[in-house]
């Protein structure tokens, strides 16, 4: 095991994966930038390293820095968490060469999987269904007209690289998509550094569920079950849930398989997920592999009772994962909601500053994951979410009436979050009803009909 790991990462997660690396024995360092001097949760850590300016690029992007901060700390391996680097197979790679080991996928299986049109490939092979698209990358805008013409409009124009919504357009006649296909590659560039672009046919008003992964370095590979993360603005996530609702159990069992099926294929090993959308005849399609930990895998957690970062841990230093699937069971009903420091009224416009009060709630069946106190300073440069709200119960209907209550209990004050938000979201009857699709937010209160 690990004598002392370096948390390449900030906020919520890089406390999570302190608290992880403690209740394993092993020692921690952490890095942070000049926007995040004085956090509390670096505190925790055994050693905190600070590596540059606000801007991400000078410092939690920065590979040299990180690099050199974990030669500093007498590190022997480098957790990347969620965002910034934890999918840069680059990356991984300079991590291992370096001398310390990367908690997370092989380089290759990031690369093979990394690339949405390679993991398409991949997935074919596994005989995954995979959703109709474009047969390789695009070059142009003429070759994207000729595929929309074969398969028929609206299309989604997508990011070879990355995730997280960037890099996505959705094409509903050859007018947006000669535009859309333009801003996408540009957006991919910039946020990746990769302007390649594919097509796939847009499914109007899917579910988007993915499945948990974890494998060992001994080949072994299980699924963890589903989240239903259907509930999105803009690509962007807002609820997790598992399992997920009206999801007939022989679909589960195929979808989970596949995810299995399509992992070994690319001989994945570490903490994963296999993205796919269904229709409204519950058919899935594969879409993508996110190669790292998920924001939300503590929904996972609570409905398996596997601490999935512990076993991230291990799965580094060699372990062989110390259950089957036939070990793993789901039990009960699980939700997240993603608290933001956005503002919903104004177009969900970011909403940093000083937080005056922070009450968050509690009780049975609640669990809140951040790294936010009293006092706190939300800082402009970052990710919007400061904290993870989440439920536990045996059925769906207690859990969601658990959740109306943490929302109610959860207080901040100075600046605006995604609660108000929520707390609506909770009180529709589509929800209670789990009738919801990834259209649902922008239909319901961004663009509801008659407004």
């Amino acid at each position: 095991m690990f004598q002392r790991v370096l948390v390449a990462n900030r906020g919520e997660i890089a406390l999570r994966v302190i608290r992880a690396c403690r209740d394993l024995g092993i020692e921690t360092a952490v890095v942070y930038s000049e926007a995040d001097r004085g956090a509390p949760y670096l505190a925790l850590a055994d050693r905190a390293i600070c590596i540059g300016p606000p801007p991400s690029a000078d410092s939690y992007l920065n590979i040299p820095r990180i690099i050199a901060a974990a030669e500093i700390a007498g590190a022997d391996a480098i957790h990347p968490g969620f965002g910034f680097l934890s999918e840069n197979s680059r990356f991984a790679h300079i991590v291992r060469e370096s001398g310390f080991e990367f908690i997370g996928p092989s380089e290759q299986s990031m690369e093979a999987v990394g690339n949405k049109d390679k993991a398409k490939a991949i997935a074919k092979k596994a005989k995954v269904p995979t959703v109709p698209g474009s047969d390789g990358l695009l070059g142009s805008v003429e070759e994207a007209i000729r595929f929309a013409r074969q398969v028929g409009f609206p299309v989604l124009i997508k990011a070879a690289a990355g995730g997280g919504g960037r890099g996505m357009r959705v094409a509903r006649d050859e007018g947006e998509l000669a535009k859309g296909f333009e801003d996408a590659k540009r957006e991919a560039e910039a946020a990746f550094k990769d302007g390649s672009v594919f097509l796939e046919k847009y499914l109007d008003q899917p579910r988007h569920v993915e499945v948990q992964l974890l494998g060992d370095k001994h080949g072994n590979v299980v699924h963890l079950f589903e989240r239903d993360c259907s509930l999105q603005r803009r690509h962007q996530k807002l609820v997790e849930e598992s399992p997920s609702p009206h999801l007939p159990d022989k679909v589960r069992r195929e979808m989970c398989d596949a995810a299995v099926r399509l992992a070994k294929a690319a001989e994945y090993y570490n903490a994963g997920t296999c993205e796919f959308l269904l229709d409204k005849d519950n058919n899935f399609y594969f879409i993508e592999v996110n190669a790292r930990i998920q924001v939300e895998h503590p929904v996972t957690e609570l409905v398996t009772g596997i601490d999935l970062i512990r076993q991230q841990i291990r799965v580094a230093a060699g372990e062989k994962l110390g259950f089957s699937q036939r070990d793993i069971v789901h039990r009960g009903s699980a939700i997240e909601c993603r608290i933001n420091a956005e503002d919903p009224a104004k177009d969900f416009r970011p909403s940093a500053g000083l937080i005056t009060k922070w009450q968050v709630p509690g009780g049975p069946g609640v669990r809140v994951d951040t790294h936010v106190v009293p006092g706190y300073r939300v800082p402009s440069n970052y990710d919007s979410m400061v904290a993870k709200l989440l439920v536990f119960q045996p059925t769906r209907a207690e859990a969601i009436a658990t959740m109306r209550r943490a929302l109610r209990e959860f207080v901040v004050e100075g600046i605006q979050t995604t609660i108000p938000l929520h707390q609506q979201i909770f009180n529709t009857q589509a929800f209670v009803e789990g009738k919801v699709d990834t259209t649902f937010i922008e239909r319901t209160f961004l663009h509801p009909k008659g407004k």
